[in-house]
């Protein structure tokens, strides 16, 4: 169609995707200087680990697990600040390679790279705004300048490119990253960037959020509680026996927790907005109108349930996903009239007794004594109103560093003057967007995937040094059909992210002029039907609407192209929508 170099592209990769590397360590990462420590291959240690075992050097189980201890030391912040530990730098890898691919062979963002170069596009067009996804969102500005040097890199770019303003691409986390940008270029400093109320119309054509936990997701609940989110089994895919049980030893998931529990980041995806957004213990906005049987999704435009293709809504039933946490899936069934419950809260005010045990490996769970781990099992179940204060009782140390720059409600009046603090500026329910109705914003997310969204949990049997809940995996709903399968709840989203995170913002709280979208700045939802790839030879799909994979869904390729080179929403037809996501937003009560 003869569309050419634009808009210069600007890419923000999310949680995980981004490599870092290595530049000043202990004694155990010696000759690792500017090893990727994360990401590539999983670098110079995986190697090290390798050699070790193909050698066939019969080395004592301490000796064999030093190496892999090393690496979640150096990737590990430190505890009480959220930044470097003593004597350990690790940073952000820079340009286009710092996330294109995950590991050999998984593309991340490679596949959109390359499509773009096909009309013309290299690396003065395009720009990778890495950063050190660990740290908090202003953390990086206060350590490495990253927010300034996305800000120094825009304009750059809008200069040297005739005054044409940038397409940004957030991913994933990438999306709340952005978010918390577009507040702080505008604020002025020490906690802003100066940039003033008309920078981001100045600068920015559109923003095109893939796969966007605008309001949080629920499997990072999962993955603060239990260090049960599905990212760490990707890791592992990647790395062969580098975080198995046969290298950490029999503490495996405590490593695990020590080290994630350390990245401050991870806080931002808690579920926003409580029970008004999420439902509560006896409603949800989804209700029962996904079907986790079915092979094809209904359109949304389709409200004659004859015309829905392969649901039984006979055999269908609601489901409480307002009930993120429940203990037991009696609890998690029941009518919460018939559930007898223990108040937290009066647990909370008790003291603490420590956990004497002597551990090897220390987490806020040793602290908080055996009582009050019962407390919050006979509390039974947590809404996303209550996880806050879940997650405050069983780990206080982490949830004060997450307080102090994230937040999670939804604003009653956005013109108070403490809405200027930046830890509202990533949560689109406390913030307002720019003074930019030129702007265009995109939601654009797969669909037609089992996605977490309640957990049945239990109390394990093992030792005192364990942690002390985990999913419980027998916990089933009895069908194919089902929702619950092993301790899982899932609703309709990409296997991350629910449809209700994803779209609700661009359906609802930004649609038209809003309070939480004040110039009326066009949003538009781009949902991507899932299809898993037809024969190897199409790899990980080319119509995938997985989290990640979709980066290498060809419509969405066309829909970014096309933005890239100068057409509108409104050009590419609109929303395009395969959900329930209007229905959805029409039962929630959001003060517009």
């Amino acid at each position: 169609e003869g569309l050419t170099v634009n808009h210069p592209v600007v890419f923000v990769p999310g949680i995980v995707t981004g490599g870092l590397e290595l530049w000043e360590g202990h004694q155990c990462a010696e000759g690792l200087f500017r090893k990727r420590l994360w990401g590539g291959s999983f670098g110079e240690l995986y190697k090290r680990l390798e050699v070790i075992r193909e050698a066939s050097i019969k080395l004592t189980d301490f000796y064999m697990k030093l190496i892999p201890l090393c690496w979640a030391q150096h990737m590990s912040l430190d505890n009480e600040t959220g930044l470097d530990p003593p004597g350990i730098r690790v940073r952000p890898v820079s340009g286009l390679v710092a996330a294109d691919y995950f590991a050999a062979g998984y593309f991340v963002w490679a596949v959109l790279i390359a499509n773009l170069a096909q009309i013309g596009y290299e690396e003065k067009t395009m720009y990778m705004a890495a950063y050190d996804w660990r740290l908090s969102f202003q953390n990086t500005e206060v350590r490495d300048q990253t927010l300034s040097r996305i800000k120094s890199n825009i304009e750059l770019m809008v200069a040297t490119n005739g005054g044409k303003k940038v397409v940004v691409i957030p991913h994933s986390m990438g999306v709340l990253y952005f978010l918390h940008f577009m507040k702080w270029v505008e604020a002025p400093p020490p906690m802003g960037g100066g940039g003033g109320s008309e920078w981001c119309a100045k600068h920015i054509k559109a923003v095109m959020n893939i796969g966007g936990p605008f309001l949080g997701v629920p499997k990072s609940v999962s993955g603060l509680f239990s260090v049960e989110a599905r990212d760490i089994a990707i890791a592992r895919t990647f790395a062969p026996g580098f975080l198995d049980k046969d290298v950490f030893g029999l503490q495996t998931f405590q490593h695990l927790m020590r080290m994630t529990r350390t990245w401050d980041s991870t806080m931002s995806m808690i579920p926003k907005g409580g029970e008004t957004i999420w439902g509560g213990l006896d409603w949800s906005p989804e209700g029962s109108s996904f079907n986790c049987g079915a092979k094809t999704l209904r359109n949304n435009s389709i409200n004659n349930t004859d015309q829905i293709p392969n649901i039984n809504l006979a055999n269908m039933k609601n489901v409480n996903y307002g009930r993120i946490i429940s203990f037991g899936k009696d609890v998690a069934e029941a009518h919460s009239s018939k559930i007898e419950r223990v108040d937290l809260l009066d647990s909370m005010k008790a003291d603490m007794l420590a956990n004497l045990t002597n551990c090897d490996i220390w987490i806020e769970y040793h602290d908080i004594g055996d009582h009050r781990i019962k407390a919050v099992t006979d509390y039974k179940v947590y809404t996303a109103g209550s996880i806050l204060d879940l997650l405050h009782f069983v780990s206080p140390k982490l949830m004060a560093r997450g307080g102090a720059h994230f937040s999670y409600g939804i604003a009653d009046n956005l013109d108070d003057p403490k809405y200027q603090h930046y830890k509202y500026w990533s949560n689109p329910l406390e913030t307002k967007l720019p003074d930019a109705p030129d702007m265009e914003i995109y939601s654009m997310y797969g669909v037609g995937i089992p996605t977490e969204r309640a957990y049945v949990y239990k109390v394990t049997t093992a030792t005192d040094c364990s942690i002390p809940f985990q999913i419980d995996t027998s916990a089933e709903g009895g069908s194919e059909d089902s929702c619950l399968k092993g301790g899982v709840f899932s609703a309709d989203g990409d296997e991350t992210v629910p449809v209700l995170s994803a779209g609700l913002m661009a359906a609802k709280g930004w649609r038209g002029k809003t309070r939480f979208n004040p110039s009326g700045i066009p949003t538009y939802i781009r949902e991507y039907s899932h299809a898993p790839p037809a024969n190897l030879l199409e790899g990980r799909g080319t119509q995938s609407g997985a989290h990640v994979d979709i980066m290498g869904n060809f419509a969405l390729i066309e829909d970014v192209i096309r933005v890239a080179a100068g057409a509108t929403g409104k050009e590419l037809g609109g929303d395009h929508v395969y959900s329930d996501i209007f229905k959805w937003a029409e039962r929630i009560n959001l003060q517009l």
